[in-house]
């Protein structure tokens, strides 16, 4: 037997934990196995599916037939993958959250000025997860997909976020973050990390040179909602073969604070 899913628990008013009655167990094994092909851009077997999500292989049967009959899931022939019906559900959270439809024009028209790839990435804890991808004439695969997340801790997004939190709050996130390097230049010490915002406190946009992808320069600027607090962040990125870094701060630094500053306004 797998291991089974946890039940959450909530505390009670006496200060007992006790467990979440409305919980869907079965419902949440699901949704497992539809995530455990988050780190495997393969087709993967129902045995590879019973191990990543620590279920039986009987359960994990069920719930994979489940899936591949309602369409979240589709048979090829080296195994299981994701079905094309999840897509729909993407483009229903896209279309519903308004803060997508009114960055689209902005982002446009930021595009059309920097003739450079502009993204507008949502802040989920210890990543940044990208919604909008608007594309330069160089780009890798990922960086073309909307929904990738990158680390919090070491994008320009990122960190232009944590600017504006609270010390507490960037301390705590910073030491849940796995500060592992993604290229040679990502900055993970977290003095260092604390600096970088401070200098981002004070020129209101972030810069990140290599810290993600080899030979990318970033910039970015934090997007706020009505009470100040970070949600979000514009990114303008380039690349190093064409841009010295001073020059692209320089030039994109000013337009990428005004347009999340528009982005907040409008």
């Amino acid at each position: 037997m797998g291991k089974q899913v946890g039940r959450p628990r909530k505390r009670a008013a006496d200060g007992v934990e006790k467990p979440d009655r409305l919980f869907v167990e079965a419902l949440a094994r699901g949704i497992r196995v539809l995530e455990s092909f988050a780190d495997s851009p393969e087709p993967m077997s129902l045995s590879d599916i019973a191990e990543a999500t620590e279920l039986d292989k009987s359960a994990a049967q069920r719930l994979v037939h489940t899936l591949l009959q309602l369409g979240y899931l589709e048979r090829t022939s080296g195994g299981v993958v994701p079905g094309r019906k999840l897509l729909d559900r993407s483009f229903d959270y896209l279309r519903a959250t308004p803060l997508v439809n009114r960055a689209i024009p902005i982002l446009a028209d930021l595009r059309r000025t920097v003739q450079e790839r502009v993204d507008l990435s949502l802040f989920d804890d210890l990543s940044m997860l990208y919604l909008v991808r608007m594309q330069s004439k160089r780009d890798t695969f990922y960086a073309h997909l909307i929904g990738r997340r990158v680390p919090t801790f070491c994008t320009s997004g990122g960190r232009a976020v944590l600017s504006h939190l609270p010390e507490d709050h960037v301390t705590d996130i910073l030491s849940r973050s796995d500060r592992r390097k993604l290229t040679p230049r990502t900055t993970t010490d977290i003095r260092e990390i604390l600096d970088r915002i401070a200098e981002v406190r004070e020129t209101g946009y972030s810069l990140a040179i290599e810290e993600v992808l080899v030979g990318e320069v970033a910039v970015a600027a934090a997007v706020l909602d009505a009470r100040g607090a970070p949600i979000g962040a514009i990114h303008i990125a380039a690349s190093l073969a064409e841009w010295d870094p001073r020059e692209f701060v320089k030039r994109v630094g000013p337009l990428v604070t005004a347009a999340a500053a528009g982005l907040r306004a409008s």
